[in-house]
């Protein structure tokens, strides 16, 4: 059946409203040149906000006529969309939120390519040039709030959760918005999108104007995790591997609620920096936390984990179950610590500098079947090192399993293949298999082909 489409143009508000004649060469070159693919798809994302859609392939063949383009003007530009889903629309209107998440997402996709990639000030081969471009990323897209107090929790958690989680996740982000806590997430649906929800009526009842809703997504996800319509503030990182980085970077504490193999790759994202010795002492609040029909979820997470990395890594998290606010409190509790680390140390409150976090965590893993084939799944290394490969196999999964070029690998070569020893792998195969009978890999209702086969 053909999608209901609709054509428009529309108009900046906001930074790119003043253009150079020389900025709007760029922007044109964007639409004609190497960078229009990565545009168009990140801006169809956008402009699907609202359907029930977690596969990026299907997007872009359901609306495999939508095209984007920079349209010069003396003053500045314009965007002509041409098949654009109608939901973006009211009244032949673009809706103002999906409007300036629009030109967010051509905004970053143009400093990436003219100001970070290719150049000689921020080298992408090295730790700290990494970290450096992240930064200069967050700040061209005035993420970054110098003269804030910190007050950011990051939120993880699955798009594809039952009602009573979902509406447990409300909860939680009402009591950190009672407390005054700005929320960010990776800005899908699900629990990406309840945590907002719950902190606008927290902060409404406080009257607190001006809340950040922060959501960080990357060109790979964004199809099957469009941004929900709270978000305020929308950045779209280069790769999956800076989002991360960005969220550790500017969360000051960090809630993570039910979810699949993407959360399962957050957690364990963290997880290795943290058994990084040199992040010894350094406060960084870890909480997981559902309504009591997910604590067998918590457990099998918490199993799998000390199993894999060992029992120490119970000292960097806790578990709260059906308790939300015991959550807002304990984040709450965890900043004032961070807030007070921060100021011993003259560290910026808005950027977590001091974190230490390694190369093998930073470099893009790219999920292919050769790759995902390699990984060192095995004891023997550190446990900071196992987990970022452990990141890397969930990674591989989530690739598998929403974004488009990944299912087309898995249509085309078969299933990745996860290697590595039987200590490591039967807890995994264990932890993925309660996954998929949950049905948290895809959306209710949808039946989960898997993209992967362990081999033991």
């Amino acid at each position: 059946m053909k999608p209901n489409v609709v054509d428009a143009r529309v108009v900046p508000e906001g930074r790119m409203e003043v253009l150079s004649r020389l900025e709007v060469t760029k922007l044109l070159d964007t639409s004609r040149g190497g960078l229009h693919e990565l545009f168009r798809n990140c801006s169809l994302a956008v402009l699907n906000c609202g359907n029930e859609l977690d596969d990026g392939k299907e997007l872009l063949e359901r609306y495999r006529d939508f095209d984007i383009r920079v349209v010069p003007e003396e003053r500045g530009i314009q965007l002509e969309v041409k098949g654009a889903p109608t939901t973006a629309f009211v009244d032949g209107q673009m809706i103002k939120g999906i409007s300036e998440h629009l030109f967010a997402v051509l905004r970053d996709v143009v400093y990436v390519s003219d100001e970070v990639k290719g150049n000689p000030n921020i080298n992408l081969d090295a730790s700290d040039g990494i970290t450096n471009a992240v930064f200069h990323i967050l700040r061209n897209a005035n993420i970054l709030r110098p003269l804030a107090d910190p007050k950011m929790v990051v939120c993880w958690g699955g798009h594809s959760i039952s009602r009573n989680e979902y509406e447990y996740t409300k909860l939680v982000g009402y009591q950190l918005g009672l407390r005054g806590m700005d929320i960010c997430t990776g800005c899908g649906p699900g629990a990406m999108k309840g945590p907002m929800k719950g902190a606008t009526i927290g902060h409404a009842k406080q009257r607190i104007r001006g809340g950040q809703y922060l959501g960080i997504s990357e060109p790979g996800i964004i199809a099957a995790e469009s941004p929900n319509p709270i978000v305020n503030d929308l950045v779209i990182m280069p790769d999956i591997e800076k989002r991360l980085e960005a969220f550790v970077r500017t969360g000051h504490a960090f809630v993570v609620f039910p979810g699949g193999a993407g959360t399962a790759e957050e957690f364990l994202y963290v997880l290795g920096i943290l058994l990084h010795p040199d992040n010894a002492g350094i406060p960084f609040p870890l909480i997981l936390t559902g309504p009591a029909a997910a604590k067998d979820y918590f457990a099998e997470i918490d199993r799998f984990v000390v199993t894999t990395l060992g029992p120490e890594v119970r000292r960097f998290y806790q578990i709260i179950i059906d308790d939300p606010v015991a959550v807002a409190r304990a984040a709450h509790a965890g900043i004032q610590q961070v807030s007070k680390f921060r100021a011993q140390r003259t560290d910026a409150y808005y950027f977590n500098w001091a974190l230490n976090i390694d190369h093998h965590l930073q470099v893009p893993f790219a999920p292919t079947h050769a790759n995902v084939r390699n990984l060192n799944l095995n004891q023997g290394q550190e446990r900071h090192s196992l987990a970022a490969n452990l990141r890397r196999a969930f990674s591989a999964i989530v690739a598998g399993n929403v974004k488009d070029e990944g299912i087309r690998a898995v249509e085309q070569y078969g299933n990745f293949e996860i290697h590595g020893e039987t200590s490591i792998l039967d807890p995994l195969d264990t932890l993925l298999s309660s996954f998929v009978k949950q049905q948290r890999m895809k959306l209710p209702g949808k039946a989960y082909k898997p993209c992967y086969k362990v081999v033991k």
